[in-house]
């Protein structure tokens, strides 16, 4: 049973798992400093740093500036098709290829622009697939053309496309899509240079369905006539992931005057009242970490089988409508799509292998703007949640995957990274040298590296150089150059972790202690206050298994089973499952043909097939979901599944 007063021991296990010693990192060049002294490597460390294994594409030699999109959305073939057409700028004056990233792609033209204007054909090859990369489309360019358009239709099975049925929607009377491009499945609906190390402008006229709304990352005008013909511009530069589209019978609700909501008619109000925090969410990061840069700030709302929480898509935020629960417990969600319009979006990771430049700093920014808008506590509450899921997950993966800056070769796929490791310990990191540096130090520090490596995409070198010459070196003796590498290239977490404890937590815990030991149900005067937080920890701090009789008298008291606040239903189900309490089991198919956000839905998952009755019903729960999930759940499902029926299925109760 986990409790949070014994969250400073969970420092302590964590670092049990730590190694002493890291693998030597290059370092990387810097850019241009901004009134701050910074070290010189060379362009040779600098390539090394910046390669992404991930992508095809040789950025070296050649980079998209601009890209200019001509699409058709057909609902009825499940394609989107037309043109992708690049502005580039050829950095080398030798090369005379453009290498672009493909997965599952129909190439049916190439042409590049002439200096006298007019279009001619090139010759291009598309090889052999990978699993992971997709396939390298190599287009001959000796004229090293100025622009080049590539003609192509997506496949109707595209990793980063959804098409959903019009029963599988709110509404239920239009069908939907949208786009899920990150880490790398943009490539399965732009041939493109599909790396984060790569940022362009783009444009893109969509044509589709008169009565489907069709929205991008981009300049979304509230007031656009729905009529099937759209034109869209992003003027500041982006990586490939944040490249999105949606469509379907998407309507608009405003919060303030650069943020509102767009969702299904039936949806919008209950969202827009959910997120009506956005914009003081948006000043309260301002005031911290320098102005919004992208202008409008708003939300779309997808179906429930959005695989992820949110998507941090620049402009427009996509959000998981499981986080619409009534009382405004879960819209840290929004404050971490919010936060990546500093961290991620401004300032980005070059490759996958340092996604907690990302996320870890994203995590931090959340964290900090829950506290400045809902209090210390709640922050704290949510902190420790997170650090107890770091604390299992720490439990089973590759200590090579615990590291914030992972060494080339170690992430085969970009999907497969640790979120606790990226998120989590990233953010608790940064929390760590703002406790020894103070806020007063830190604040300005962190704004100072937002501007300072503003629209650039980076690798963790050149963090730790411009951390080594702006805190370590202007504030001796705070935190030393080992202490640094270690929570960046070490496994585990050091002991020089910051503790955080909860005063609310503790009461659960001993709420919980007193029922697990004598039967007596928490004070109901008590439970009627608690938040989604500290139901979320009453449920985990349980014990692996429960007697059917205690998950009985639990339902009877807190109608746990067919919640509809999927946070506590990821708990929940795991641990009915484990215990045998088949008094859920329509409940939990219920949920898992419903929902289709891999965070909530594997645990339950991952704990059926763990015995023959449970596989079964996972198959036949996964069969009814199938045409409902994102090919990104879909897969996660079908490796669980895969895996189970590989070894043999212990028998059931055990």
């Amino acid at each position: 049973m986990r409790t949070s007063i014994l969250t400073v021991c969970l420092v302590a296990a964590l670092t049990a798992a730590a190694g002493c010693s890291r693998d030597a990192a290059p370092a990387a060049d810097s850019a241009k400093p901004a009134a701050t002294p910074e070290a010189k490597v060379s362009d040779t460390a600098v390539a090394a740093a910046d390669r992404d294994e991930h992508s095809y594409a040789q950025p070296d030699l050649v980079r998209i500036d601009d890209l200019a999109l001509e699409l058709k959305v057909d609902f009825a073939a499940k394609t989107l098709s037309g043109s992708a057409t690049y502005t580039l700028d050829w950095t080398d004056p030798k090369a005379v290829q453009l290498v672009l990233d493909t997965r599952e792609l129909k190439i049916e033209q190439v042409f590049g622009e002439a200096a006298d204007g007019k279009w001619q054909e090139l010759k291009f090859a598309l090889a052999d697939a990978d699993k992971t990369l997709g396939s390298k489309l190599t287009i001959e360019a000796p004229q090293r053309n100025k622009r080049i358009r590539v003609a192509y239709a997506t496949s109707p099975n595209a990793s980063g496309l959804q098409w959903l049925e019009p029963s599988m929607t709110e509404g239920k009377k239009l069908p939907f899509m949208f786009s899920q491009s990150q880490q790398i499945h943009a490539r399965s609906w732009v041939p493109l240079q599909d790396t984060p190390s790569v940022r362009f402008t783009y444009t893109a006229h969509v044509t589709g369905p008169k009565d489907a709304m069709v929205l991008m990352s981009a300049d979304n005008d509230p007031k656009a006539a729905r009529d099937g013909d759209y034109s869209f511009k992003m003027p500041q530069k982006i990586p490939s992931y944040l490249l999105a589209i949606a469509a379907g019978d998407l309507v608009f609700q405003p919060i303030s005057n650069r943020s509102g909501v767009w969702a299904e008619p039936a949806m919008v109000k209950k969202a827009a009242t959910e997120f009506a925090d956005t914009e003081k969410m948006t000043e309260t990061t301002e005031k911290l970490y320098g102005p919004y840069r992208w202008e409008r700030y708003d939300i779309l709302v997808l179906p429930p089988s959005f695989p992820y929480g949110g998507m941090e898509n620049p402009r427009l935020t996509f959000a998981t409508p499981t986080v619409i629960v009534g009382d405004k417990s879960l819209v840290s969600l929004v404050a971490h799509e919010l936060a990546h319009s500093w961290s991620g979006n401004l300032v980005t990771f070059s490759s996958s292998k340092d996604g907690w430049l990302n996320e870890g700093f994203t995590s931090y920014v959340e964290n900090r703007i829950v506290e400045a808008l809902y209090g210390k506590e709640r922050a704290d509450m949510e902190n420790v949640i997170g650090r107890n899921e770091l604390a299992a997950e720490f439990k089973t993966i590759d200590p090579k995957l615990q590291a914030l800056a992972l060494k080339p070769g170690t992430l085969k796929d970009p999907d497969d990274a640790s979120s606790a490791t990226v998120y989590t310990k990233g953010a608790w990191f940064l929390q760590f040298l703002e406790q020894r540096y103070g806020r007063d130090v830190f604040d300005p520090f962190l704004r100072g590296y937002f501007d300072h490596f503003a629209f650039q995409s980076i690798p963790t070198e050149k963090f730790v150089e411009y951390a080594k010459a702006n805190l370590l070196a202007k504030h001796p003796g705070k935190v030393s150059e080992a202490e640094l590498d270690e929570w960046i290239y070490g496994p585990g977490i050091p002991k020089s972790a910051p503790a955080t404890v909860s005063p609310r937590f503790d009461a659960v815990d001993a709420a919980r202690k007193a029922w697990v030991d004598g039967g007596k149900l928490p004070d109901a005067a008590a439970t009627a206050k608690w938040s989604t937080q500290e139901w979320v920890h009453f449920v985990e701090g349980m014990p692996e298994k429960l007697s059917v009789d205690q998950l009985k008298a639990l339902d009877a008291a807190y109608k746990f089973t067919g919640t509809p606040n999927g946070e506590i239903a990821q708990r929940w189900y795991p641990l009915a499952v484990r215990s045998g309490y088949h008094a859920a089991d329509a409940a939990i198919a219920a949920f898992l043909q419903k929902i289709g956000r891999r965070k909530l839905i594997m645990p339950t998952y991952e704990e059926l097939v763990k015995t023959p009755e449970g596989l079964k019903l996972a198959e036949d729960t996964f069969a009814k979901a199938k045409p409902g999930y994102h090919p990104i759940t879909t897969g996660s499902v079908e490796a669980a599944i895969a895996k189970a029926k590989a070894a043999p299925a212990a028998p059931a109760g055990q």
